[in-house]
């Protein structure tokens, strides 16, 4: 604020803006459970590198000295239960103006056939008829892959894989899971980490091939009566389909979303209560602060 004392009048300058590039990953989706469909990754938002589904490189925010800007880390969805339901979508990740969405459902044989829309959407399982695969969100993360369609007694079949950060789900095939969808690298850290990859989808039988998760977190399928295996913590990875044979297995968890901030190593910031983050040392003219569960609000000095 500038005051003119012999006129009275005052005029106000605007406050110099900073500039905040971002890394936002959704929690990844549950898989399906019986010979069930990957989950979905969770949604990634991000200005570095590259950015999930495919879309223009997002922009870096314009922020402000301190001011509160909320964080909030999604959680993965929990993995279908046969008779039940399909695997739970994951969470949404939040910085300031950006919401990454969380993955979608992989469905459960015989119980909700269909994947789940989300960030990346949920492959769906097999059956008699097909279920529909999940949709992505633009600019997040591509659709699911469908299950096969089986005839009764048949000796193996496959559920459809979670969509990626970077690729579709695959579909899955009379004697294997789809393989998820892979997700997408960018080097926000100052290195070269991939987040956002599907779950795969799971198998019939021990003679049915599980589908592998993909790259960036996914779970892979599983087979026979084993449970399908999570997605990574703190990469949106989608879980991995249940596998069937005596029983109809439990799908994957989700992993947990991430929130990563770089900014110009002449700026503090301070993170506060209900967030867990670290903040790296300046390097290369930048500190990164890395927020890996909670919700509350950061701000800068």
């Amino acid at each position: 604020m500038i005051g003119n004392i012999s006129t009275g009048s005052i005029a106000f300058q605007p406050l110099p803006a900073i500039s905040v590039d971002y890394l936002v990953v959704a929690g990844g989706a549950g898989g399906g459970s019986g010979t069930g469909a990957g989950g979905g990754a969770g949604g990634m938002r991000c200005t570095v590198t590259a950015t999930g589904g495919g879309g223009s490189l997002e922009s870096a925010l314009s922020l402000y000295k301190a001011f509160n800007y909320s964080v909030t880390i999604g959680a993965g969805g929990a993995g279908g239960v046969f008779s039940t339901s399909r695997g739970a979508n994951g969470n949404d990740s939040i910085f300031s103006t950006i919401t990454s969405t969380g993955g979608g459902g992989g469905g459960s044989e015989a119980v909700v056939q269909d994947g789940g829309n989300g960030g990346s959407g949920g492959g769906s399982s097999p059956g008699v008829t097909n279920g529909t695969s999940g949709t992505g969100t633009a600019n997040q993360g591509y659709a699911g892959g469908l299950g096969v369609t089986y005839s009764a007694g048949a000796p193996s079949y496959g559920g459809g894989a979670g969509g990626g950060a970077s690729a579709v789900g695959a579909n899955g095939s009379s004697s294997a899971g789809g393989n998820g969808g892979n997700g997408v690298a960018t080097s926000i850290t100052g290195s070269s980490v991939t987040y956002a990859g599907g779950g795969g989808g799971g198998a019939y039988s021990t003679s049915g091939a599980p589908g592998n998760g993909g790259t960036g977190g996914g779970g892979a399928g599983s087979e026979a009566d084993v449970n399908g295996i999570a997605g990574s913590a703190n990469t949106g990875g989608g879980g991995g389909g249940g596998g069937t044979g005596s029983i109809r297995a439990t799908g994957g968890a989700g992993g947990s979303g991430i929130v990563i901030l770089r900014y110009a190593d002449t700026l503090t910031i301070t993170i506060g209560a209900g967030l867990t983050g670290s903040t790296s040392g300046a390097s290369g003219g930048y500190k990164r602060t890395t927020i890996t569960a909670g919700t509350g609000n950061v701000s800068w000095a």
